[in-house]
């Protein structure tokens, strides 16, 4: 596999060009046609720079073979990597803009039981140029350029787990936000986590204050042991501490998110578990009513269950919200689509290009 220029920010570019014997301004060609989500070979740039790109470059390392639409407006995409691995994204439309779900790995080592993700376990990190050019491609696909973004919001949730993949997840999140580049603010972007707590603090000596959701689903340390390996290495305590230390270095207020697992963690007791845990700091809790993956023997509540779990948590004090279910219809939980493709592949029934 080659090398990704998507890795480069501008001033590395500016450095490349300039070893290839080539003018300042070539980098500024290259830049603003990697913003716009073109391959190398589309890119006005003279023959012979195209040329000695491309003998160490992926021309193009993410492209869309798949696309699902949902009733609802979703779009969920199978992306191929140059080394043939595949991951996936989503785009969600909303009143306040369009908000782009990206992967950071091929898979997932973290083996939360409620996630489609972890099924074949972790393949390899993504470079932040990968990354990068999940957002450039949808980005372009949607008719967005870079001074008029398609791209509003990015949330770092779908496959693997972010802190897993630091370095090139702390590039992408700098060559993102750049500001000559496609420049998407850090307070537009969410990044979550299962709870990696030594990485939470680097997070906050970083300086750029995305905003930090933490994947609870229970407020007891044996609790989340039921369903996410994780929590056998930190505490939940660690990861109140942690996310104190977030809050005191960004001013960022920080956010939980609670999968709603029917016999699991919905009852009376485990609201007022996370009252008791959570009231007072300054958080948020988005609840989310599962989204069921066929292989895991997980279900989720009904309607009106989340709503009354919502009601307690409200009547208890604390900031809550129930995240809206979108994308259902084309499999809206993180891996599902993947899961579904190499299922496709092991059966010799693929039909993309």
């Amino acid at each position: 596999m080659k090398k990704i220029l998507q890795d480069l920010g501008y001033e590395r570019l500016v450095n490349l060009v300039q070893e290839f014997g080539e003018k300042k301004f070539r980098a500024e060609q290259l830049y603003k046609g990697l913003m716009l989500g073109k391959k190398i070979s589309e890119i006005n740039v003279s023959a012979a720079l195209r040329a000695k790109l491309l003998e160490e470059y992926e021309d193009c390392p993410v492209r869309i073979i798949r696309t699902m639409r949902s009733s609802d407006g979703t779009e969920k995409y199978l992306f191929a990597l140059a080394d043939g691995n595949v991951i996936e994204g989503v785009l969600m439309k909303y009143k306040y803009g369009n908000t782009q779900c990206v992967s950071t790995q091929v898979g997932c080592r973290m083996g939360c039981k409620f996630c489609a993700s972890t099924l074949g376990g972790l393949v390899r990190n993504l470079t932040s140029g990968e990354i990068l050019s999940q957002v450039l491609t949808v980005n372009a696909l949607a008719g967005g350029t870079v001074e008029k973004r398609a791209v509003t919001n990015i949330v770092l949730m779908g496959s693997g787990e972010p802190l897993d993949n630091y370095a090139q997840v702390t590039e992408f999140l700098r060559n993102v936000s750049a500001s000559g580049g496609i420049n998407i603010s850090p307070r537009n972007i969410s990044l979550s986590t299962c709870g990696i707590v030594p990485r939470i603090y680097s997070l906050a000596d970083e300086g750029l204050s995305v905003n930090l959701t933490i994947s609870l689903h229970q407020t007891t340390d044996e609790g989340r042991a039921r369903t996410m390996p994780i929590a056998k290495k930190y505490s939940v305590s660690e990861i109140l501490k942690a996310c104190e230390y977030y809050f005191e270095k960004t001013g960022r207020r920080y956010i939980f998110e609670y999968s709603l697992i029917a016999g699991e963690n919905c009852g009376k007791e485990h609201a007022d578990g996370l009252i008791a845990l959570l009231k007072g700091r300054p958080c948020h809790v988005n609840l989310i009513r599962l989204n069921e993956v066929k292989e895991r023997n997980l279900n989720t509540v009904t309607e009106k269950e989340a709503y009354r779990f919502l009601g307690l948590l409200e009547k208890g004090g604390l900031s809550a919200t129930l995240r809206r279910q979108i994308g259902n219809d084309v499999g809206g939980a993180c891996g599902q689509l993947r899961a579904s493709y190499l299922n496709e592949d092991t059966r010799g029934d693929k039909n993309d290009d």
